[in-house]
């Protein structure tokens, strides 16, 4: 068999880089200018702007947030009452003492809250799954509730040791309410940290990461009673999640009904638009009948108008954050320095 001449020592040069993303695709974590984020102001009103506390307006001068908020604690506080009910919530009745006007409810705007029936029913479920979801895995210590301000879950869930919880809600109602509750004994469960970034913070995933959140480790999110005034601000607000969630976090809640999708010409439903909503945002989704729920629990749910258009859904990431992209690149640019050095050393 003939034998091959020994090749010549190739030169040494160095290895090949691959480019790195655009800006656009995956911004720099380091929390500072992000390209992608909600606007400023998209969910602010006059009556909902970051405060300390301090006395809620008068009823003529609510706006409908903290109203929806005030029934909302309210429908809470009736259900808690009830001979068999879906759940208790113990500090219902400390926030309503900020309610002066109980037929301040009349004047909500109606895609704000659901029907009393469904709303039950929602926190009911939602209150399940996330005990069920943090109960059976060791991984999900970040939670995110995405609310109207006075979500008791906090203090009324049992929650694993190390868990941190974010709160996202209009600053002026969370301030108000936070301070009633703590001046009436509640507390998180210890060794737990709570955080709140108001909902009308300039760059809402900026404040996130302010306040600790990592994008490196998993990550549950709530929504239920954010104010979501139209569709396009419901799609800023994935857009942030999935900036923000690390690949495999979960994303479960209920999207309101949208007015500004009533107005399109074309035929396809809200489920099929929210649908390609979440998968444009690397989410794979699945929903959730209202009937099947209140089937599971032995209720028979009546059919309501009122809950036209609102869906429960459970989500899942599947694309990886931004902090998980700036960590992938970060070590591929030392993997290709060490490359380099060892190349050198060799000469």
């Amino acid at each position: 068999m003939p034998v091959l001449p020994p090749l010549a020592a190739p030169l040494l040069r160095p290895h090949p880089r691959l480019p790195r993303p655009p800006p656009t695709a995956f911004p720099p974590w380091n929390c500072q200018t992000k390209s992608r984020h909600l606007q400023p102001g998209l969910f602010a009103t006059g009556a909902d702007v970051p405060g300390r506390g301090g006395p809620l307006p008068e009823p003529e001068q609510r706006a409908p947030l903290l109203l929806a908020a005030l029934r909302a604690t309210r429908l809470r506080d009736e259900e808690s009452r009830r001979p068999d009910p879906l759940f208790i919530d113990p500090y219902a009745a400390v926030l309503l003492s900020l309610d002066v006007a109980h037929q301040a409810s009349e004047s909500l705007v109606s895609h704000l809250m659901p029907s009393a029936e469904h709303y039950r029913l929602t926190t009911r479920y939602l209150d399940d799954k996330l005990q069920h979801l943090i109960s059976r895995s060791d991984n999900f210590r970040q939670i995110v509730l995405l609310t109207d301000g006075m979500d008791t879950r906090p203090y009324r869930l049992s929650w694993p040791r190390m868990s941190i919880v974010y709160d996202v809600s209009p600053g002026r109602i969370f301030s108000t309410a936070a301070q009633q509750l703590r001046g009436a004994g509640a507390k998180i469960p210890r060794n737990c940290v709570l955080f709140h970034t108001p909902l009308e913070s300039p760059d809402l995933q900026e404040g996130l990461c302010k306040n600790g959140f990592n994008g490196n480790r998993p990550s549950l999110w709530v929504l239920q009673g954010l104010p979501l005034p139209s569709s396009s601000s419901f799609k800023s607000l994935l857009l942030v999640i999935s900036n923000l969630a690390m690949k495999g976090g979960i994303f479960i809640g209920e999207v309101p009904h949208f007015p500004d999708w009533m107005a399109a010409a074309d035929m396809v439903s809200e489920q099929d638009r929210l649908e390609n909503l979440f998968f444009t945002q690397g989410f794979r989704v699945s929903f959730v009948l209202y009937e099947n729920v209140a089937e599971d629990f032995g209720l028979d749910l009546a059919p309501q108008r009122e809950h036209c258009g609102r869906v429960l859904f459970v989500a899942e990431q599947l694309r990886f954050s931004d902090a998980q992209m700036e960590s992938f690149w970060t070590h591929f640019e030392r993997t290709e320095e060490d490359a380099d050095e060892e190349g050198f050393e060799e000469l």
